[in-house]
């Protein structure tokens, strides 16, 4: 099988210090001049994150910030963090790259992240665009497991009973999707994760993109995976209820990652959302809505 060909596009490097002497690695896409966008990842993920056609950023008037998460990529560890221990990095970023006020996106397991921004920073968010995110773990009235594919199904029950239990899982799902990167595989998942044919599409268009965005959030280790998973098996630290600033929340009916229920259930909750839920959608999104969501992001037509 042919190995994949990486060409990740031209943009800036930053490492950023937080106040706890942590590092933070953050790519910079776009305008330089542009309305701020701090981007946040799925799990597993990383800040090499970029559409194919990167200049979508520019030609919206976006300055996009991605980042790793603690203990994905180049960015330090934070043992015990939870959703909302986003915020202080957020501040850190903005604060240091100058930004006051800024657009905020997340998808997949960056949408709680991104939403506990908006929650918590609503005075300096301007919109916030969440994309298959999960609900809380503790969510009323939510079967949370029903629906997900097996292999997420058996990472959240072992998160659930702490690391030890669920680090066994991630290292091991961590070497498969490296080696299956290396040999050039399309899927890059573990067999465990069954996903739907718009998925497996999705994964074969943007091959070189999604294997470039997996190498970077895991050559260094599994921390962040690790972190994350039990992040959200706790308390988020907000409600969503709570959030004042515009959202735009969409997912797919196809989803076996972060099933459809998932997205109703919030957008039942956060008011002030413009939902967008797609029939014949999965997890990985429907490539048509790229420019209108990057033009809602920069507040055209508003």
């Amino acid at each position: 099988m042919t190995a994949l060909t990486i060409n990740t596009p031209p943009h800036l490097e930053h490492r950023i210090t937080t106040p706890d002497g942590r590092t933070l690695a953050v790519a910079e896409w776009g305008d330089p001049d542009g309305l701020p966008l701090i981007a946040m990842h799925g799990t597993p993920g990383s800040r090499i994150s970029y559409w194919e056609d990167p200049t979508v950023y520019a030609r919206h008037g976006l300055r996009r910030l991605t980042y790793d998460r603690p203990g994905y990529g180049d960015s330090t560890r934070l043992p015990g963090r939870t959703v909302s221990d986003v915020i202080p990095d957020v501040l850190a970023i903005a604060d240091a790259l100058g930004v006051e006020r800024f657009a905020v996106t997340g998808g997949s397991d960056g949408g709680p992240h991104a939403l506990a921004t908006a929650a918590l920073l609503g005075d300096r968010v301007v919109r916030c665009l969440c994309a298959v995110s999960i609900a809380p773990w503790d969510s009323e009235g939510l079967d949370w497991l029903a629906g997900m594919t097996a292999g997420n199904v058996v990472e959240f029950e072992a998160a659930a009973k702490g690391e030890a239990a669920y680090r066994e899982i991630v290292e091991r799902e961590r070497r498969t999707t490296l080696d299956k990167i290396a040999q050039g595989q399309t899927n890059v998942l573990g067999d465990t994760y069954e996903v739907s044919e718009a998925d497996l599409a999705q994964m074969e268009r943007h091959a070189n993109i999604v294997a470039d965005h997996m190498y970077n959030a895991l050559a260094n280790g599994s921390d962040g995976w690790v972190d994350d998973g039990i992040a959200f098996t706790k308390p988020w630290g907000f409600d969503v209820e709570s959030i004042r600033v515009p959202v735009y929340l969409t997912y797919g009916r196809t989803d076996t990652l972060v099933p459809a229920a998932h997205g109703d259930w919030l957008a039942a909750r956060i008011p002030n959302v413009k939902v967008v839920a797609l029939e014949g959608t999965g997890h990985l999104g429907d490539d048509s809505l790229v420019e209108t969501q990057h033009a809602w992001l920069a507040g055209e037509g508003d």
